[in-house]
C-alpha cells in the first residue's frame, strides 16, 4: 500500500513537473522573440555600451520554478508518514496488531475479529476520547435511587456509594473497544482499568467472558450485533445496531486484516 501511494505521489511529481518545464519554456521562447525583436532595432551606442539582462531574467525564472517545486512537493512529502493517532487500517495496524496477535492466541479468538471491533469502535486511534451515554447514566440513577432493580445485573448494593461523576464515568465508553465503564463491575476491576495500559486486555477478556464462543465457531454477524447491543442477531435477519451497516462493515474490516496482518 505504501509502494502504491509513493508510486502516485511521484507521479504526480512528474506531471507537474512537465508542467512547469513546458511553462518555462514557453516564458524563454517568448523572451528569446522579444530579445531578437529588440536586437534587430538599431541601438544608440549608449544602448549597446549596457550588458544584456536576459540572462539574468532566465535565472530569475528558473529560480522562481525551481522554488515553487521545493516548497510544493517537500510539503507533501513531510506529511505522509502515517502518524499513530491517525485514523483507518494502517493506523489500526501500527498501533493494535502486535498486541491483538498476542492476545487472540492466549484467548482463543480471532484476531482479525478483534481488529474489527477496534476499526469500528475506534477507527484504529491510538488515543480514544470517552463517549458519554446520557440514556445509560439516567438508568444508572434509577438503579441508585431504587426506581429500577437493575441493569445488566448491576444492582443499587454496586451503585449506593458511587458519586454522580462515579456514575457518568459509569455511563461513558472507554478505550478502543469502547466498553462501557459499568462493564469493569462485571469483570470486577477499576474503572481506570479500561481506559488505561490495560484497557487492550481488559477489552478482549471482557469479549471472552460475554461471547467468545460466537467468536470461536465462527458466528462473526452474531458476535458484532452482541458487541454492539448486547444480544445476536435476530431471527428476523434484522440487525438492530445504531448503525445498520454495523456488521456488514465489521465483515468487511475482518477480511481485509486477514489480507494485510
Amino acid at each position: 500500500m505504501l509502494h502504491n501511494k509513493l508510486t502516485v505521489m511521484l507521479q504526480n511529481i512528474w506531471k507537474n513537473i512537465k508542467k512547469r518545464i513546458a511553462y518555462i519554456k514557453r516564458v524563454k521562447h517568448s523572451l528569446m522573440n522579444n530579445f531578437k525583436k529588440k536586437k534587430k532595432k538599431p541601438m544608440r551606442k549608449k544602448q549597446a555600451d549596457k550588458p544584456s539582462k536576459f540572462p539574468m531574467v532566465m535565472i530569475v525564472v528558473f529560480g522562481l520554478g525551481a522554488l515553487f517545486l521545493f516548497l510544493k512537493y517537500c510539503s507533501v512529502t513531510i506529511t505522509m508518514p502515517t502518524k499513530p493517532q491517525d485514523m483507518g487500517y494502517d493506523a489500526a495496524i501500527a498501533n493494535y496488531s502486535h498486541d491483538i496477535k498476542i492476545l487472540a492466541q492466549q484467548f482463543d479468538l480471532s484476531p482479525e475479529y478483534l481488529m474489527a471491533v477496534i476499526m469500528l469502535e475506534c477507527s484504529g486511534r491510538k488515543e480514544v476520547p470517552p463517549r458519554f451515554e446520557q440514556g445509560v447514566y439516567e438508568k444508572l440513577v434509577e438503579v441508585k435511587e431504587l426506581k429500577r432493580s437493575s441493569l445488566e445485573s448491576i444492582t443499587y448494593k454496586d451503585l449506593s456509594d458511587a458519586s454522580d461523576d462515579a456514575l457518568k464515568n459509569l455511563a461513558s465508553s472507554w478505550g478502543p473497544f469502547q466498553l462501557m465503564g459499568y462493564k469493569c463491575l462485571h469483570l470486577g476491576i477499576r474503572i481506570k482499568d479500561l481506559r488505561g495500559n490495560n484497557s487492550l486486555y481488559f477489552g478482549v477478556k471482557w469479549i471472552n467472558d460475554t461471547y467468545g464462543d460466537y467468536v470461536r465457531k465462527g458466528r462473526y454477524a452474531d458476535a458484532f450485533h452482541i458487541h454492539n447491543t448486547g444480544r445476536p442477531v435476530p431471527k428476523s435477519g434484522k440487525y438492530f445496531t445504531y448503525d445498520p451497516k454495523y456488521v456488514p462493515n465489521g465483515i468487511q474490516h475482518m477480511k481485509y486484516f486477514k489480507e494485510h496482518m
